[in-house]
């Protein structure tokens, strides 16, 4: 019996449970995916790094290091396993050519290796370690998935011809925040071609666990070993390779978070219309004997129907879109993951879902207790108490039409009947606003401020050697005598010791020169200009446990010098662990150094960035939007991959629920409706009162989205973005398509929606319903 009165009832109100079942089924499939795509990709990260055997501790150095000490020191430490030296030849973007594309524009530094032979392999696309034949090249797969190379092309590298043989995934320098990229050749073309670039050597090391590599770290620098580069781990290769793709995933999973808030608002507000259209029919069936157990059972067995066919949906729809979604990690990562561990997760998620509609249907269930048969029985029409509104008078008024009049006192006359429209605008809004403003922020120029480049025009970057350091000299006289330059800052990192809060001397590289010229995002306090001043990035701020206002105490042959902290600012290069300070420092040799430019009023950026890419060759100079561009590209299209997915989720959510209102409203107001058209109110009034409602409550949840979206969402994203050392993050928004477009886009899926809905009035007949 409870079969056929459940199969009965989602028969008599398909609309109703179409929507409800499409609802769950979009909250099981945006949670499922998500499970999915974060299985796959720990699991594919894991998987190349484990293939790959990455080094748990790299060192580059510009000059040859001494072998013999490196090895007794490997040897006389207990955690290290293994060992090596590789070789890696710099070549200027100009020298390589690959098809009809140059890399003279490329803002990372590209190189020539042999594969590995302990471990840091090079890896194909399947996962196997790679051994070109003679003439043969294996280019990275970010310049594969860019179009630079395409298999089979001709390449020219420092005036050697070679054929595009495929790609290789590079599981330290995959990322574009690597700065390298390693291409792959034969030994002997490498000793070639060796002569004509200019070799850096990566130290590497693995250990016997991981946890030792803070003690490791500490042991190599004591040891007073070459450090001349910068210097990686393993933690930070992990977070390097997943940036993108993590940031998909966790705007995915607030947009379905926020889905499943509103398929919970939906199944109440048609669990409570519902249970008030039905109040005489449970009042008999109360009068009779029937106990509230067994009628709630019959509102629960239908939602548990509903729900388990949408999560089921939902997961089958997860899977299909699975593929297309996973595309970006297989390329870029490869395979990984347990299959059976990503559909377990995901089905415990959709699990969760379903025991929560469960829960949740029960606990709004529970008010039918509290009505006792004879006040059910005496329920008449649709029993809504409405508020009173004395100062709503449609004599009094003279702003507003009729129609919109009462389509405006409707709502304010009845509060809580359209609160749950309200309150799916409003996760709409943010829906839709969240992803649109993180996406627009990335992706602007302002951006760089977050990563620990000040607004610029374009960068001059310069690894120095004792050859390309008399070249600086000569960059900075020409900027001097540029009068189409405004202003120019010349900032020099070099590596420097500094006393930890345990006592040890520990390795802090420092950014020396001017930055109040060009000034990153401070998150507390300023820019260092006076001599005993430094700021610290985010991460080393937290490293080093120090805040505005400590002393950090550096280390010179025996000699301490204090410095206060002035400023904590954002960071995500060099692994987002720098530091910046203005005094001398002539006695230490730099490691690099960087040279932002501003391009005078009515001067073109692009021509200037070219014309000194042609004057100064040795160097690497970019424009900065291109910097950002290269650096931050996949993560800006992931980011706005998972906007598009928000936009038209929330698109779609906010047709629905108004065409299920309109529904739910029709059924609730025929009454009224038929007394309108007795009195001489046309369809098109009543529309146009019905449009008036629906367009209230848009005006006001958008506002309030908007709002909730620039406070809440800017601080969600914010502490996001801040997990990779970008931190005092402001949404950069586009007025355009924030405060008009997306209103736009909204008002005009309520419009449809509401005129799909009142096409039903025309058939409401006043002979049927005045009598009711």
């Amino acid at each position: 019996m409870f079969r056929r009165i459940i199969r009965n009832d989602i028969v008599k109100s398909p609309a109703v449970s179409f929507i409800t079942f499409v609802f769950i089924a979009a909250a099981a499939a945006l949670v499922s995916l998500a499970a999915l795509l974060m299985v796959h990709l720990t699991g594919a990260i894991d998987g190349l790094m484990v293939q790959a055997k990455t080094p748990h501790f790299l060192q580059m150095n510009s000059e040859k290091p001494d072998l013999a000490r490196l090895e007794q020191f490997a040897d006389n430490e207990e955690s290290v396993t293994d060992f090596q030296v590789l070789e890696f030849l710099n070549a200027e973007g100009s020298e390589i050519v690959i098809g009809a594309n140059n890399l003279s524009e490329s803002v990372q530094d590209n190189g020539l290796s042999t594969q590995s032979k302990s471990f840091d392999f090079l890896l194909s696309l399947d996962g196997e370690i790679l051994h070109p034949r003679d003439g043969e090249l294996f280019v990275p797969i970010a310049y594969g998935r860019d179009g630079t190379a395409h298999l089979g092309d001709k390449a020219v590298i420092l005036g050697k011809q070679f054929i595009v043989a495929g790609f290789l995934k590079d599981s330290q320098m995959n990322s574009l925040l690597a700065s390298s990229k390693r291409f792959l050749i034969s030994e002997h073309d490498y000793n070639e071609i060796r002569d004509l670039g200019s070799p850096e050597y990566l130290i590497e090391f693995r250990l016997k666990d991981l946890k030792d590599l803070g003690a490791f770290e500490s042991a190599y620098i004591n040891a007073g070993l070459e450090a001349d580069g910068p210097t990686v781990t393993y933690p930070l290769f992990k977070m390097m390779n997943g940036v993108s793709d993590g940031l998909m995933i966790a705007v995915i999973l607030l947009i379905s978070a926020l889905v499943v808030l509103i398929a919970f608002l939906c199944i109440r507000f048609t669990l409570l219309e519902k249970m008030e259209e039905e109040a005489r029919e449970i009042g008999v069936m109360k009068a009779i004997g029937m106990r509230t157990s067994d009628l709630k059972k019959l509102y629960l067995g239908k939602y548990a129907v509903i729900g388990g066919a949408g999560c089921l949906l939902g997961g089958m729809v997860s899977l299909c879109l699975s593929g297309a979604a996973l595309k970006n990690i297989r390329q870029t990562i490869g395979e990984g993951g347990s299959k059976l561990l990503a559909i377990g997760l995901g089905a415990a998620g959709m699990l969760v879902i379903y025991c929560f509609i469960l829960f949740f249907v029960n606990r709004v269930l529970r008010r039918m207790g509290k009505q006792s048969a004879a006040q059910a029985i005496r329920f008449v029409g649709a029993g809504e108490t409405k508020g009173k509104s004395s100062r709503l008078s449609l004599s009094n008024q003279m702003f507003f039409s009729t129609n919109v009049f009462l389509g405006i006192k409707e709502v304010l006359c009845r509060k809580k009947l359209y609160a749950t429209m309200l309150f799916v605008i409003i996760p709409s809004a943010f829906i839709i606003l969240v992803p649109m403003n993180l996406h627009h922020t990335i992706s602007s120029p302002e951006f760089s401020t977050y990563m620990g480049i000040g607004r610029s025009d374009f960068l001059i970057r310069i690894q120095t050697t004792p050859g390309e350091e008399e070249m600086g000299k000569e960059i900075i006289q020409r900027l001097k005598g540029d009068p189409e330059v405004a202003e120019y800052a010349v900032l020099t990192t070099k590596r420097f010791y500094a006393r930890s809060a345990s006592g040890s001397v520990e390795p802090l590289k420092i950014e020396l020169g001017s930055h109040t010229t060009f000034p990153v995002q401070y998150v507390k306090g300023k820019p260092p200009e006076a001599e005993g001043e430094i700021a610290l990035s985010v991460l080393n701020g937290s490293e080093w446990n120090k805040q505005v206002g400590d002393t950090m105490v550096l280390v010179e042959d025996g000699m301490e010098r204090q410095l206060v902290v002035c400023g904590i600012y954002s960071d995500i290069t060099n692994g987002g662990k720098t530091a910046k300070a203005s005094f001398d420092g002539a006695w230490k040799k730099p490691m690099w150094t960087t040279i932002a430019v501003k391009a005078a009023p009515l001067v073109s950026a692009h021509k200037k960035t070219v014309e000194y890419g042609e004057s100064f060759p040795f160097a690497k100079i970019s424009g900065i939007d291109g910097y950002i561009l290269q650096t931050f590209g996949p993560t800006i299209r992931a980011v706005g991959r998972a906007a598009s997915i928000g936009m038209v989720s929330a698109l779609f959510m906010i047709l629905l629920v108004t065409m299920l209102m309109m529904k739910l409203l029709l059924a609730k107001e025929k009454y009224s409706i038929a007394v309108m058209k007795s009195l001489g109110y046309t369809f098109k009034d009543i529309s146009i009162q019905y449009i008036t409602r629906f367009l209230v409550i848009l005006l006001l949840g958008v506002l309030l989205g908007t709002v909730l979206s620039n406070t809440l969402g800017e601080a969600m994203a914010g502490a996001l973005i801040a997990s990779f050392g970008a931190a005092a993050f402001r949404f950069v928004i586009d007025p355009v398509s924030a405060y008009l477009i997306m209103p736009l886009l909204m008002g005009s899926t309520v419009l449809l929606a509401t005129l799909l809905g009142t096409s039903g009035i025309r058939s409401i007949q006043i002979s049927q319903h005045i009598k009711e």
